[in-house]
């Protein structure tokens, strides 16, 4: 708190901003500092207050031991003072008898007998205030439920007794009522009372997720058709209504638990991973119980399963394992049983964890989210693309080091999948301390295999598009190939290296080291290229060098050589994909040829089919897609006959891509599932599945299918997460994110965004920030979607904040600040949705974004005239005269809109905005200028915009200025033009005013 407040005015203020803060440390700290400051005030009714709201921030903040105390202070008060208390407070001060009640369960230290004097106290003190005893007895059984004994005596006595106002709420107790069912074994009784709750017709501060937690495992045990969706959907919603939230960490941990029992594992440890404050912040030893018995299941279940040296988040101040982390939990979990118990003088705490520790999987795997991972999927290793599964066999790996080391060449040479073995193999051997090289002149020296190591390592790097790393390690290599007195093998490994700085210039593109060359020839060569296309300098000058360098090398073999034109000829072909130049497609054309020419001549397959394929993209990258297709045909004709056959996925996929830019997405879906179907038969490095999952979620799009669409964009992003191309794929998985908020899969949208933005690398800012904001500007659409209000905001907020630095783009600014606005509206906070619709308009004055400003400008005059009437009636019409202005700028600069007119939505706004407020005659003007606007309903997307304003409009002029005659003439006429134009379905909302009007 910056200053403490000087009257009681700045201290309800203060109070009131702080009850808007989450629960948490910041929230108590600040209340214990109000409770400081109110107690120099002579008033004792702002130090009622703010107790209140201290023993608030005590009960939700999971800190059980300080809440008892502030309410004696308030008891105190209530004694000594009575007056001061009016019915709110006085209402406020008997409810928190059974927050004293349930903090006083949490602490084994209070010894039985408090707890039944506490009971005691609370009895008498209802009745001296004539107060019903229902939630008396409420506390009774949940005093009995704790100790596990005398449950249904107590059950009785407080479920036959009508409620009072000082009850707890209908969730609440609709949860009690639900468990008491399940602790006697009848889940289908229980799931039966939970489903006002479950179904979100009551809910509370704590409901849904509290019931949530417990119904989800009975849920799938009853195992009736649909319960397991009904499962998962309450899963991710209720694991949002408790995540980080130390008062929950009960609920968390039942979520844990569930995630362990159905095959979820690693969902569970990412949670955990989520949850980590936990361990520490909980200060109720209750609450600690339930989590870490929770997080005893799952961390039992991932160390049963194997996996006991995977890493898992948990008490601060060291690293912990699975293992190691359980042995702890199991511990401390002990302990605190035995204490309850020992309190309590029953064994129910302890024969409750056992029970939930012995309980086997329910399921073998229930996919909870888009992002379904195993445990192998989240061990440190996971990052070293493993191999899929496949139905071919693999090769042998040679086990003599001598046919090893010239088997991994040969077939290095052929560029055949299996050499990958072969060179992990190899790479495992030299690294260990008693390798001993063999003395054989067809294996060369060590320094040779340490070269082609290392252009092997190379190769992945670039792979992942690491090309700094990848030119760094092939120059390694040409220097080792040099000392083994391989000049061709050197060669070829500096043009690699030259294609991969280029790549890197592309990906960075500075001017300045497009051209930089000590080079004479690529001087000149890169003396023609536009100064301003850095990308394709690059490149140019990368060619050139490679020419020179094939020039100067003497004694090529066949297989050197047909590499070195590959090279030449791939460098040529990204320089066409950039510039899509006419005048670069004849110089790829050239080299392919060349190519194409030497591969056939000397038999080298592998290059026949690379050029065949680089052909065929240059083709499409000139748009001549049909002889794009016709190559591409007779190149498939021949790798299935001739081979190699590891080039076919990668044919079949481009060809799909050529099918999809044709518009024939049937033919394309059918092409990329062969060539995934066939892409199973190799190494998982040896085909880009990625892509093709990716181009298969494009085909399936365009044939309808936007759920298969959604499978394929999750595996894609998660092929290159394993892959290592982090970027790409959380590009891939924002995509996923957008599609599945766009079909209404609200949670699963939120549920993989959590994940995404929980990633240490994201969590460490090492991911681009703008990716990064547009994961979690997503994420705030769906909190919205959702109906979380205020989570949405705050995250709107943020990125408002955060994009204002944008200078380089104030477009996107202008768009983030607009919807903040709207959400700041929707609250009801008009002075912050004043400040940031000034800060769009301010960033759209830099980049225009009309639709989108004058949008949510009209929005948020309708926001502030429907929750203020007359009194907001000026300032929404300040937003509406910005919109107007918009519309003006918008007009001028010859803008089209995507939807509506923007002259004509913002007539009808003025209409909508007047008749909030009251004022009916200027609102049945401004609706029959945007009716004049419209002009006729010719149109399907003019026609519903037209009904909607006639609507409007009879309704303005007949309910509120009861003038139902020309009314109704309005109505009757619209309803005639709408049928005689077909619009048919637009005349239903007519009709039934018309027939209100008539009526009445």
């Amino acid at each position: 708190m910056p200053t403490a407040p000087q009257n009681t005015d700045e201290l309800y203020q203060a109070l009131q901003e702080n009850d808007r803060r989450p629960y948490g440390r910041t929230r108590t700290v600040t209340a214990e500092e109000l409770v400081d400051a109110a107690e120099q005030f002579d008033e004792p009714r702002p130090l009622v207050h703010a107790l209140l709201e201290l023993q608030e921030a005590y009960t939700y903040g999971s800190e059980p031991r300080k809440s008892p105390v502030v309410f004696a202070r308030l008891l105190n008060l209530f004694d000594e003072q009575p007056d001061v208390f009016d019915d709110r407070l006085r209402h406020l001060l008997f409810w928190r008898f059974k927050w004293v009640g349930h903090a006083l369960r949490q602490l084994p230290e209070v010894p039985l007998t408090g707890l039944r004097q506490w009971l005691t106290e609370m009895r008498d003190r209802y009745e001296k205030a004539d107060l019903g005893l229902q939630p008396y007895y409420g506390q009774a059984y949940q005093l009995a439920a704790h100790l596990g004994e005398g449950t249904t005596l107590a059950y009785e006595l407080w479920a036959s007794r009508t409620r009072t106002q000082l009850s707890d709420c209908e969730a609440c107790e609709i949860c009690e009522r639900a468990l008491y069912h399940l602790m006697e074994g009848d889940d289908e009784r229980a799931l039966k009372v939970w489903e006002p709750v479950l179904a979100g017709k009551e809910s509370c501060q704590e409901e849904p997720a509290r019931s949530v937690s417990y119904a989800l495992l009975p849920l799938l045990r009853t195992g009736r058709t649909g319960r397991t969706d009904r499962a998962r959907e309450l899963h991710l919603a209720g694991y949002r209504g408790c995540r980080r939230n130390p008062s929950m960490s009960q609920e968390v941990g039942r979520h844990l638990e569930f995630c362990a029992l159905t095959g979820n594992e690693a969902r569970g440890l990412e949670l955990l991973a989520e949850n980590r404050i936990m361990f520490d912040e909980v200060d109720s030893p209750l609450d600690q119980l339930g989590f870490l018995t929770g997080a005893e299941v799952l961390l039992q279940r991932v160390e049963s399963l194997g996996h006991g040296e995977l890493p898992a988040a948990g008490y601060a101040g060291r690293t912990w394992t699975v293992a190691d982390l359980r042995a702890e939990v199991r511990s401390r979990a002990d302990d605190l049983a035995a204490r309850f118990d020992a309190r309590n003088g029953t064994t129910a705490h302890a024969d409750r964890r056992r029970a939930r520790l012995d309980r086997a999987p329910l399921v073998d795997a229930l996919e909870l989210t888009l992002r379904a991972r195993a445990l192998d999927d989240v061990a440190p290793t996971a990052a070293v693309p493993a191999t899929a599964p496949t139905s071919r066999t693999a090769a042998a790996v040679p086990a003599e080091l001598p046919e090893l080391i010239i088997h991994a060449r040969a077939l290095d040479e052929q560029g055949h999948p299996d050499a990958q073995a072969c060179w992990a193999r190899l790479r495992t051997l030299v690294a260990a301390r008693d390798y001993t090289h063999p003395d054989d002149p067809a294996v060369g020296p060590l320094v040779r295999l340490r070269a082609d190591l290392l252009a092997e390592e190379a190769s992945r790097a670039g792979d992942k598009d690491e090309f700094t790393d990848a030119a760094d390690l092939h120059e390694e290599a040409a220097a080792l190939y040099d000392d083994a007195g391989e000049a061709g093998q050197a060669a070829v490994a500096r043009a690699c290296a030259l294609l991969a700085m280029a790549e890197k210039d592309m990906a960075d593109a500075p001017a300045e080291n497009a051209t930089q060359s000590t080079d004479a020839t690529a001087d000149d060569a890169a003396k023609d290229i536009d100064a301003t296309d850095p990308k394709v300098a690059a490149l140019t000058v990368a060619h050139a060098s490679m020419v020179r360098l094939h020039e100067e090398t003497p004694d090529l073999t066949p297989s050197q050589e047909a590499r070195l034109l590959r090279l030449r000829a791939t460098a040529l072909g990204l320089r066409l994909q950039t510039s899509r130049s006419a005048e670069h497609a004849a110089p790829v054309q050239a080299e392919i040829d060349k190519l194409l020419a030497f591969a056939t001549e000397h038999d080298i397959a592998v290059q026949v089919s690379g050029a065949l394929l680089l052909r065929t993209s240059t083709h499409a990258l000139s748009g001549d897609l049909p002889t794009a297709v016709t190559e591409i045909d007779a190149l498939l004709d021949g790798l299935k006959t001739d081979g190699p056959a590891w080039h076919l996925p990668r044919t079949l996929g481009l060809r799909g891509r050529l099918q999809l830019a044709l518009h024939d997405a049937q033919a394309a879906y059918a092409d990329l599932a062969e060539g995934l179907r066939l892409a199973a038969e190799w190494p998982a490095d040896a085909v880009d599945t990625a892509r093709l999952h990716g181009d298969l979620a494009e085909a399936v799009m365009h044939l309808g299918r936007p759920d298969e669409a959604l499978r394929h964009l999750t595996r894609s992003a998660e092929l290159e997460l394993r892959r290592g191309s982090r970027t790409d794929a959380f590009c891939t998985y924002s995509n996923a994110a957008q599609l599945s908020l766009d079909l209404g899969r609200v949670e699963d949208c939120i549920a993989l965004l959590d994940s995404l933005l929980a990633e240490p690398d994201v969590a460490a800012g090492d991911v681009d920030d703008r990716l990064v904001a547009q994961l979690r500007l997503t994420r705030a659409r769906a909190l919205h979607a959702g109906e979380d209000l205020k989570a949405a905001t705050a995250e709107f907020v943020d990125l408002a904040a955060e994009s204002a630095g944008w200078d380089d783009d104030p477009g996107s600014h202008a768009m983030i600040a607009a919807e903040t606005a709207v959400l700041l509206g929707e609250s009801g906070e008009f002075d912050r949705a004043r400040e940031a619709a000034d800060q769009a308009l301010a960033a759209h004055a830099r980049a225009p974004r009309y639709e989108h400003l004058s949008n949510s400008l009209r929005e948020l005059a309708r926001l502030q005239a429907q929750q203020q009437g007359l009194h907001g009636l000026d300032n929404a019409r300040a937003f509406l005269t910005d919109a107007g202005r918009i519309a003006d700028e918008a007009r001028a600069a010859e803008y089209e809109t995507h939807g509506r007119s923007l002259d004509t939505a913002l007539a009808y706004e003025h209409g909508r905005v007047a008749a909030y407020a009251g004022e009916y005659e200027d609102a049945l003007i401004a609706l029959d200028k945007a009716l004049a606007l419209l002009g006729e309903p010719n149109r399907d997307d003019d026609a519903g915009e037209w009904a909607e304003c006639i609507r409007l409009a009879g309704a303005v002029e007949g309910l509120y200025l009861e003038r139902p005659a020309p009314a109704l003439t309005r109505l009757d006429a619209a309803i005639a033009r709408l049928i005689a134009s077909g619009h048919t379905e637009e005349v239903e909302a007519l009709t039934s005013l018309a027939t209100r009007l008539r009526d009445e």
